[in-house]
């Protein structure tokens, strides 16, 4: 089946970019954070870790790690919390 070879190659490969995505993102979120660019609240700053771990976790349910996949969608709706509190916060002020 050759076809479905091509397929899983390139599938594969489109998963791998996007983890390794969502892992620069997350590590451009913390070095940006530890280098005082970014304050942990603002949108930038979660909107980083936001969309590290949602590619980090579509890397790793692909690749069956399911522990580390729970752990990015865990982060990620921490993420999305803080952006939600945080909006909220800058509305009511």
């Amino acid at each position: 089946m050759p076809a479905r070879d091509g397929y899983d190659r390139v599938m594969n490969l489109v998963i791998e970019i996007v983890g390794w995505a969502g892992a620069a993102l997350v590590l451009a979120g913390y070095g940006l954070l530890s280098a005082h660019k970014l304050n942990s609240r603002s949108v930038t700053f979660q909107m980083l870790n936001v969309a590290g771990s949602i590619g980090l976790a579509i890397n790793a349910v692909w690749n069956g790690a399911i522990p580390s996949a729970a752990l990015n969608l865990i982060w990620m709706v921490i993420g999305a919390h803080a952006i939600w509190r945080n909006s909220r916060s800058a509305q009511a002020a």
